[in-house]
């Protein structure tokens, strides 16, 4: 996979990654509750994917919609056939991306929702070459029903759309965790935080990034993850341009704290 030089200087703001594919989780996209939609969320994303859109990156974004429905929870809970909850959840993504869509275009931007489940009425649908084209023209594209397939998670569609699209990265947006570490931050008061790891790293040590699907996608394609916190402003910015924020993993990294 093609990718952008590193070591660029961030005195100049040229950016290390051209292309981006940015990760949403739905709950992310809730706030603080982590359920429904927050508009102070909705908002700064899109002034941060304007931010760097200026510089000339070009943007897509994969949804989560766990703020909504996380289909193996309801499948448990409600006692529904899995596939049937797995779908719902794909639906849930919609939602999101509409929203997400709506607000951006309020902050200028021009954007194309595309799902993996077709909608005509509200979505394109995925079609990589048309994802490709409304890149290169500057457009934000949104992608939403994960896979389009059940028991795949959305971070293995945001890995694999990020491959589809060769985009030179592959940005995990966290919602106040600051990047990747050795056990829950939540649970452990002395939890550390990597600033760098190899994909077999996360794989090995079994972190929880993401799904293992989707990191050894991105391992067998040499894709770089960054892990951010997206609530903090001006983090997509930076980790753009290739400064040190959150927690970097890419391929033969070595574990550093």
């Amino acid at each position: 996979m093609a990718r952008e030089g590193a070591g660029i200087s961030s005195e100049a703001s040229v950016p290390k990654y051209r292309r981006i594919l940015l990760k949403l989780s739905g709950e992310a996209l809730g706030g603080p509750d982590q359920t429904g939609l927050a508009a102070s969320v909705l908002r700064l994303v899109a002034h941060e994917v304007k931010d760097v859109t200026t510089r000339g990156v070009q943007v897509a974004i994969v949804v989560g919609g766990g703020n909504f429905v996380r289909g193996a929870d309801f499948a448990t809970r409600l006692g529904l056939d899995e596939v049937t909850a797995h779908h719902m959840g794909m639906l849930a993504t919609v939602i999101n991306a509409l929203a997400l869509q709506d607000i951006m275009e309020k902050e200028g931007l021009v954007t194309r929702v595309q799902s993996a489940i077709e909608m005509h009425q509200i979505a394109e649908p995925y079609i990589r070459r048309r994802a490709l084209r409304h890149l290169e023209k500057g457009r934000v594209v949104i992608f939403a029903g994960g896979t389009g397939s059940p028991y795949f998670t959305t971070d293995t569609a945001a890995a694999l759309r990020a491959i589809e699209i060769e985009a030179h990265a592959l940005l995990m947006a966290k919602r106040g965790v600051s990047g990747v570490y050795d056990k829950d931050p939540n649970l452990y008061t002395d939890a550390v935080m990597f600033r760098q790891l190899g994909h077999m790293d996360v794989l090995n040590r079994d972190l929880k990034v993401m799904d293992a699907t989707a990191v050894a996608l991105c391992k067998d394609n040499n894709l770089d993850i960054v892990v951010f916190d997206v609530a903090r402003s001006g983090n997509l910015k930076r980790a753009v341009l290739g400064e040190e924020v959150g927690t970097l993993v890419t391929q033969g990294g070595t574990a550093r704290r």
